[in-house]
């Protein structure tokens, strides 16, 4: 039984005795209890000084669930009372979350006392479709409950129509939107993910979405009016993960390869076409639409992630000397797929010892890094590899004018390549008597392979 499942079976209950869906830190707490996450454990997840909050919530769901189900329900037999309750179900294949098929998503109970449960829920469900073949599974989450929290507001509340999630490869923005997706699943009729590295032409992935969701023959003509008419009529989530796929190499970024410009089309009418769904839009990159859209006229947002600076994220890469943790995720500056490549170097020659990796006093690469980075890039233009090869060169940062100089640049394609690295979230830049630039140190260690 997944997390999924087990959120909309005690959402439905929850809703039948209050009239109310779970919140964010209802959700948040049943998932933590299916793990089996202690009160202290949560509390310091969530950002809660004290476990009291997290106990008074977890009793008064439990209390819901006892009234809903005629016996006394407690965090020790929590697990058990929803696995027999599950089992007790008749649920048909076509019913599971996470398949590309209709369903009428609800549970049927074989008992009487259930029965009346299952025809009030049945009254209410609305035909939902949720395609989440190519969504991935997630294990671990930490410490993105802000982002979660600001992500969330988003689109429960403020019914925000394009989002983007935007940072460096690794960085865990698909995780980000996949544990939303996994806690909210029943805030929406239509749940879809893409993946643009696998479907880029903008006709094959409303063709897919069509197909699924739609009986009647597809209107081969108007495919884009079609899929807005859904989106009117139910609530869509649909999520695009690798958008930068959609841009060309060789270019500044942001900048879409000719066969996909008519996704220009799509993201500007998500935004000003009425209706009640919402698109997120996953990318290394930021997209043009993105910048020019004003946040106060469109229903619009960005959320750029940065490093994670949290120690237990190390807690399952199997590593030694826990004090030393801190420093080690400073120096790969929070991204946890560099630390999970980092970690597997560290116990095969290091023997999981983070203080002997440390000492040894050299920022190391390894080949799974530096692969990703040669794939970025290689996606540069010509300018911004030249400022990238000269920023690497200096141990601080350099000004718009010394470059200028160094580089032999025009105005307009040094502000541009500098413009462009930003929108690949590999420039960092210092304010004080001048605006300084300098790399990303990872990149830069990479950059310097180069020279």
């Amino acid at each position: 039984m997944t997390v999924t499942e087990i959120l909309h079976l005690v959402d439905q209950l929850v809703f039948k005795h209050t009239g109310k869906h779970l919140n964010n830190l209802q959700k948040n707490v049943v998932q933590g209890i299916w793990q089996g996450s202690t009160y202290s454990e949560m509390a310091k997840e969530f950002g809660y000084e004290s476990e009291n909050h997290i106990g008074n919530v977890s009793r008064e769901l439990y209390k819901i669930l006892s009234e809903q189900l005629g016996e006394d329900i407690n965090k020790s037999n929590f697990c058990w009372t929803i696995e027999r309750l599950k089992d007790s179900l008749k649920l048909n294949s076509s019913q599971l979350v996470g398949i590309g098929i209709n369903s009428n998503f609800h549970f049927c109970p074989l008992d009487q006392a259930k029965n009346d449960f299952c025809n009030n829920n049945i009254d209410k469900s609305k035909e939902s479709y949720y395609d989440l073949t190519l969504a991935p599974k997630i294990i671990h989450f930490y410490n993105r409950t802000t982002e979660l929290q600001t992500l969330s507001d988003w689109l429960t509340n403020q019914n925000t129509r394009l989002i983007s999630i935007l940072g460096l490869s690794g960085i865990g923005k698909t995780t980000l939107v996949k544990q939303f997706v996994d806690l909210n699943l029943q805030q929406f009729d239509v749940v879809i993910w893409k993946s643009l590295k696998l479907f880029r032409s903008l006709d094959s992935v409303i063709t897919e979405i069509l197909t699924g969701i739609n009986t009647e023959p597809i209107q081969t003509d108007n495919k884009l009016t079609q899929l807005f008419n859904f989106l009117r009529q139910q609530r869509f989530l649909i999520v695009l993960d690798d958008v930068q796929e959609l841009f060309t190499s060789g270019k500044f970024a942001g900048q879409y390869q000719s066969e996909y410009k008519n996704y220009k089309t799509l993201f500007k009418m998500m935004t000003e076409i009425e209706h009640q769904s919402s698109l997120i839009l996953i990318s290394q990159e930021q997209c043009q639409e993105m910048l020019c859209l004003d946040e106060e006229l469109y229903s619009v947002k960005s959320l750029e992630l940065e490093g994670i600076n949290d120690t237990d994220i190390l807690n399952n890469l199997g590593l030694e000397d826990n004090e030393s943790w801190s420093k080690l995720i400073d120096l790969y500056e929070g991204n946890p797929a560099y630390l999970k490549h980092i970690a597997s170097l560290i116990k095969t020659i290091f023997g999981g010892k983070v203080s002997d990796f440390i000492r040894q006093d050299s920022f190391l690469i390894t080949e799974d890094m530096k692969s990703k980075f040669d794939e970025l890039f290689e996606r540069l233009s010509p300018v911004e590899k030249q400022l990238i090869l000269e920023l690497s060169q200096s141990n601080k940062p350099v000004s718009r004018e010394d470059l200028r100089q160094a580089l032999l640049l025009s105005s307009m394609d040094l502000i541009n390549g500098l413009q462009s690295l930003s929108k690949r979230y590999l420039l960092k830049t210092k304010i004080g008597d001048k605006i300084w630039f300098n790399l990303s140190p990872v990149f830069q260690e990479y950059a310097r392979y180069l020279s």
